[in-house]
């Protein structure tokens, strides 16, 4: 497909992660000349176009939409080859060769997918779904990487009056229904904070008005061809001003709270129909402005934005928010009554966001790639309302490099979480060590607050189901479910946060883990009492418990290989740590504590006790194959460790 030069040209600068204003600093040449070249009101000089191919790193060719091969690869993309790998076939109903298509991986541009003939799982349904609902205002909860920002894009797509885009939505579920009459019929204003991170106050600032001040550029030539009151227009040059504006000024935040409920004003007076609002990671900043420090310099302006656009806009038709939790309920969303909020239990767009196992399949079928019990293990296990889902990211690059491995190991924000965890409660830590126990745990679960505005224990369990932490296995009440660890690549995050709940580094229990493992029991005793002197407090190893609870906490890095139990009932009595080998090539394992404040007490002595406890009582008795029997005995950060193997 051929496109003109001015829309290839603000597609590659979308792509690069680059606005109007940092092109034309690049360039050398006043934004508004920029900003006539995306319009198509004027057409750079031939050394201006070499410049605008240098900096957006592509061709001429491509620049005017001829020879479509090159692949560009999305911020934050997985690359091989720039992220694009082809799939060719033969049709099995026909047995003639499919025409090829192309798996790029980390696209989020709906437009740019399906102009690249990319491989696309059609979530075309979410368009009737959203243009069929009662609400004015929706706020659908999701974790990241799992088709957010392709479905805002695609829906912006569907909707914009300014695109045409008929083409792109050929052969989707939404071409086949009565809802193609809706097809380009309202003005979009279509944001994004996915990229609105920063260190500061004033970095925030710099990054809301980066991408509020993109829409504005998007529709300043319409906004010149319209008739405006001269009240309209000089607001919304002011606003435009501002947004092109640097620094943390008090006019300049004003003009970021105001500037989407103005935009939508001016556009409605333009196309005679209110205006469709759609705000993607609305909760990005929020969850940065709080990790940083800052969130109460710029809560204002947030919250700014957010009530400006959404309770008191008179312009708007109807708006679409998309994040990873609800955050200001209480000030934010007060006196919303039109807002509804689907978090991951709810029905609505149940089958919009991730992977159905059916559209797994017909994926790796298309790429070559083999859909077995691994595979449904590693990235399987959400449930959005009734729909069983797999991680899409993760599938993905399964997809394109035919290798089970972690992918996805929390792509967003985990500082918050990170912080979160730092601060629980004893009734947190005690379902905590379930979970990381039976991989299960029944918790009272609040899904719809900000943990960081309502720091308790129900709100931690929310976030981490709406991060795609964990996942709700089964729902006993409103609030209170039981929750699992969804698969073998989400075990993989939990490893970081133990480590970082013990303050140890990761790789030192990775190495300690794999010597115990590899029956290398010596080295695994020196890498355990190195890791007792690395532990932050001294008083907290006061009782067998304590070291016991931290290991345990330290098999979440062995939930691969491991079935693990904790104090179950096996032989004649509760073994304190019962490793289950779910391969025969590792050797099953039982490890068992012991303390002592006795300094004249050998602790050589208290770890032969262990051992002999453990045979004595048979905690063995339902173990097939070889078995270590480790005692582990301990005195504040001292620890002697004892083992025997009993073989198959």
């Amino acid at each position: 497909m051929k496109t003109k030069f001015h829309e290839q040209l603000t597609r590659f600068r979308n792509l690069r992660g680059l606005t109007q204003a940092q092109m034309s600093e690049k360039l050398g040449i006043s934004r508004s000349t920029y900003a006539n070249y995306e319009s198509g009101n004027r057409s750079p000089d031939f050394e201006t176009l070499e410049n605008i191919s240098d900096v957006l790193n592509c061709t001429l060719d491509e620049l005017f939409g001829r020879y479509p091969r090159r692949a560009d690869c999305m911020a934050g993309a997985v690359c091989e080859e720039k992220a694009l790998y082809r799939i060719s076939g033969t049709d099995s109903d026909t047995g003639r060769k499919k025409s090829e298509r192309k798996l790029v991986i980390g696209a989020q541009d709906f437009r740019f997918l399906r102009e690249k003939h990319g491989y696309y799982v059609d979530k075309t349904q979410m368009i009737e779904q959203f243009l069929n609902s009662w609400y004015q205002v929706t706020l659908i909860i999701r974790p990241r990487r799992f088709g957010k920002t392709l479905n805002m894009s695609m829906l912006a797509e569907f909707l914009d009056c300014t695109k045409k885009s008929e083409e792109l939505f050929e052969g989707t579920k939404i071409s086949r229904t009565d809802w193609m009459r809706e097809i380009n019929q309202y003005p979009v204003v279509f944001i994004s904070f996915l990229n609105a991170k920063a260190d500061s106050a004033d970095g925030m600032i710099e990054q809301l008005a980066a991408a509020l001040r993109d829409e504005y550029e998007r529709y300043l030539p319409v906004v010149r061809e319209t008739e405006l009151t001269a009240e309209m227009r000089n607001r919304f040059q002011k606003n435009y001003e501002c947004l092109c504006m640097r620094g943390n000024t008090e006019e300049r935040r004003l003009a970021i709270q105001y500037a989407v409920s103005e935009l939508c004003s001016v556009l409605e007076v333009r196309y005679s129909k209110k205006t469709v609002l759609l705000l993607d990671e609305y909760d990005t900043p929020f969850i940065s402005a709080n990790s940083g420090g800052y969130y109460n310099e710029v809560r204002g302006v947030l919250s700014g934005i957010l009530s400006s656009s959404l309770k008191g806009n008179r312009s708007l038709e109807r708006a679409l928010l998309t994040g990873i939790q609800r955050v200001a309920k209480e000030n934010i969303f007060s006196g919303l009554n039109n807002l509804v909020v689907c978090t991951v239990k709810d029905p609505e767009y149940a089958d919009c966001f991730g992977f159905t196992e059916n559209e797994v399949k017909d994926l790796l079928r298309e790429c070559g790639a083999e859909f077995t019990d691994e595979v449904k293990r590693m990235y399987d296990g959400y449930r959005f309302g009734g729909e069983e889902v797999y991680n899409p990211w993760s599938i993905s690059c399964y997809a394109a490099r035919k290798k089970l491995e972690a992918y996805w190991v929390n792509t967003g924000e985990n500082s918050l979480i990170k912080n979160a965890l730092a601060q629980q409660s004893g009734s947190f830590r005690s379902a905590y060590n379930d979970l990381i126990r039976n991989g299960t745990a029944t918790v009272y679960a609040e899904l719809s607050s900000a943990y960081y505005e309502k720091p308790d224990d129900a709100s931690l369990w929310g976030m981490l189901i709406n991060a795609g932490m964990v996942a709700i296995q089964e729902q006993l009440s409103e609030n209170l479910c039981v929750i699992c660890v969804p698969n073998q690549e989400v075990w993989k995050v939990f490893q970081e946060l133990t480590a970082f709940y013990l303050r140890v580094e990761e790789g030192d229990i990775s190495r300690m883990l794999c010597f115990l493992q590899a029956e290398q029991i010596g080295k695994f005793a020196e890498e355990y009492r190195k890791m007792l002197m690395k532990l932050p407090s001294f008083h907290d190893l006061k009782d067998e418990n304590s070291y016991h609870m931290m290991m345990l906490g330290m098999c979440a890095f062995m939930q691969k290989d491991y079935e693990v139990r904790s104090n179950r009932e096996s032989g004649r009595g509760r073994g304190d740590l019962l490793l289950y080998a779910k391969k025969p090539e590792y050797p099953n394992m039982i490890l068992e504590f012991k303390y002592t404040k006795d300094m004249s007490a050998a602790l050589e002595d208290l770890a032969e006790d262990a051992v002999a406890q453990i045979k004595e009582r048979k905690y063995d008795a339902e173990m097939t194959g070889p078995v270590l029997y480790i005692g582990l005995a301990h005195r504040g950060k001292d620890a002697e460790v004892r083992w025997e193997k009993r073989m198959a």
